[in-house]
């Protein structure tokens, strides 16, 4: 070995082993990893930046905000309960929750995927009485799956594919991928349906400070309009979005105050009290098209469209305190809308502007991003922690989809690289508005995608070093004599073992080298090899850390380390028997 073989395996070596001993955030890793590599010269001193302008950086981050956008949307959860209103029992919630999971994970980021369907498990889990974990470890997976189909579904399949073009001048297209990842997706999705029960029912060990002001009896009221799709239709119709979760109180029929029984019809112009937590409220009102207390809030002398909603507590030395908001004119006088009330223990029966305020009670404000923190220091309000109030904010359902498919759309027929088509959408939905100008970067991941432009160059020392060619030779040597089949399922076993210690994006930086010089020393053609890392490293099942998907679900789920393994080793077993076969069916060795 070389003194630049050493030192790029020991810079690689030190930096797995801080990875485990999981102090330092993954970030702060791999750039302490590069100002090393630098240091030792590993990595030349004119290319330490080069991984900020990979395409990989841009189509993680595009992804992310077209992920976003679509969750924002809330068309996922309006289609779920739209074409699935009756799924009542475990078995078939976590079914439909894992197929859609895997279906959106084929095409937007799969921890974007995993993003926008988790607040639909948690309802499931409300309606059936089961824990989240049930549900959440196995769409973990399913995401994980689901990114395996299409070449951006997840970060392996775009690294392997730049590779691939790298090393042949050719690169994995956009669909590549689906013949075997649709086969692992059915069978994984499969063995999960009938295996979840492998995942203990745990309970969330610790509340986050969000969860702990978490308000459940806000009282709002919203008028039916002549587009709701509610006219003429039962109030048992109405709150059926929101699962049981918010209630409605009374009808105001004009000068009439009406016992809200389940079969009462409803008319344009009711005036409906509801109330429930705000985003049981927000769907009630988004799914029956209603319009929500308020007037149109002018600043400028223009009407103001892009607002926001935050809850805020009404403190001893408010002005609000003993007065309304019909009295105060907030929308007049403040330029902001009081959307829904809570107060501790007390059912409101009053129309809001009607209701006399008093210290203590937690109001939703609606205004512009600008206005808000001001009126909220004059009139002496206390913000709660911060977190995303939907309730009054206006979501554009469909663009973020049209956005998306039109991506997809130019990536599949070759009009545009993946890069480019995923930069052109996160930019669409920013001007179209389906993303707050000011929530973007909140959406975009900022430590992976610091940790993946720093780790593109201090993976690639192995590769400028020899080292990669010099462990393809190892491999090779210790695969002297195996048929195909064992050779790519030693590649894939490695790559699955290398996964939970680094990124898996990483591993494919590490493995993808070492696969293609070992299929070349061993006489084979390198696609199914290269395939079969992005498969290893894209299916971590076995640790929390070794995927984002993983990671995201740790804390809701309120899971253990050694859960993960419970489920996880039996599927990993599961997707190398598959896998082999497949690969050598659809990507022949020779």
């Amino acid at each position: 070995m070389t003194t630049q073989q050493i030192l790029a395996f020991s810079v690689i070596a030190v930096m797995m082993g801080v990875f485990i001993w999981d102090r330092f955030r993954y970030d702060v890793v791999a750039c302490c990893a590069l100002v090393l590599s630098v240091a030792v010269g590993i990595v030349p001193k004119d290319k330490a930046f080069s991984g900020f302008s990979d395409d990989i950086v841009i189509i993680v981050g595009s992804a992310l905000i077209v992920s976003a956008g679509v969750a924002r949307s809330g068309v996922v959860d309006m289609a779920i309960k739209r074409f699935f209103p009756n799924l009542n029992t475990l078995h078939s919630q976590l079914a439909t929750l894992m197929i859609v999971v895997a279906l959106l994970s084929a095409f937007i980021k799969n921890i974007g995927a995993l993003a926008i369907m988790m607040p639909v498990a948690f309802q499931f889990a409300r309606k059936s009485g089961a824990s989240p974990s049930k549900y959440l470890m196995p769409m973990s997976f399913a995401a994980l799956l689901g990114g395996l189909m299409t070449q951006i579904g997840t970060s392996p399949n775009i690294v392997v594919s730049r590779l691939r073009e790298e090393m042949t001048g050719s690169s994995f297209t956009m669909f590549d991928f689906t013949p075997v990842g649709g086969v692992l997706t059915i069978a994984g999705v499969i063995f999960l349906i009938f295996f979840h029960w492998l995942v203990p029912s745990r309970t969330k060990q610790g509340r986050s400070i969000e969860e702990a002001v978490e308000i459940t009896n806000y009282t709002s009221e919203a008028m039916v309009t002549a587009e709701s799709p509610i006219v003429g239709k039962p109030v048992s119709d109405l709150v059926r979005p929101g699962d049981g979760e918010a209630i409605v109180t009374s009808v105001l029929r004009g000068a009439t105050r009406m016992s809200p029984f389940p079969d009462l019809t409803l008319r344009e112009s009711d005036i409906v009290l509801l109330e429930g937590p705000s985003a049981a409220i927000d769907r009630i009102v988004s799914a029956g098209k209603l319009q929500l207390s308020g007037k149109p809030i002018r600043e400028n002398g223009q009407t103001q469209t892009e607002l926001i909603s935050i809850e805020t507590i009404i403190s001893q030395e408010s002005p609000l305190k003993g007065r309304s908001a019909k009295e105060i004119a907030l929308a007049y006088t403040r330029g902001v809308n009081l959307l829904a009330v809570s107060r501790h223990g007390q059912r409101l029966q009053e129309r809001l502007a009607n209701l006399t305020l008093a210290a203590g009670d937690v109001l939703v404000l609606q205004g512009s991003r600008e206005n808000l923190p001001v009126v909220i220091q004059d009139l002496a309000l206390l913000p709660l922690a911060q977190r995303e109030i939907l309730l009054g904010t206006r979501r554009r359902a469909f663009i973020p989809l049209v956005i998306l498919a039109l991506a997809m759309g130019t990536t599949a027929i070759g009009l545009a690289p993946v890069p480019v088509a995923f930069f052109a959408a996160a930019l669409a939905m920013v001007v179209f508005r389906a993303i707050p100008l000011a929530d973007i970067y909140k959406s975009v991941d900022g430590p992976i995608l610091i940790m993946l432009a720093a780790l593109i160059p201090v993976s690639d020392s192995l590769r400028t070093s020899g080292g990669s060619d010099l462990i393809a030779h190892g491999l090779g040597e210790v695969a002297k004599g195996l048929p195909a089949w064992s050779a790519l399922g030693l590649i894939l076993i490695v790559a699955m073992a290398v996964t939970p210690f680094l990124n898996n994006a990483a591993t494919v930086l590490v493995m993808a080298p070492i696969a293609a010089g070992f299929a070349t020393d061993l006489g084979f053609k390198p696609e199914a090899f290269l395939m079969a890392v992005a498969i290893g490293a894209g299916c971590d099942f076995l640790t929390p850390v070794g995927h984002q998907c993983n990671t995201l679900v740790f804390g809701p789920g309120g899971y253990k380390f050694s859960d993960y393994p419970r489920l996880g080793l039996p599927l990993s077993f599961l997707i190398i028997l598959v896998s082999v076969p497949v690969l050598l069916y659809v990507w022949p060795v020779s």
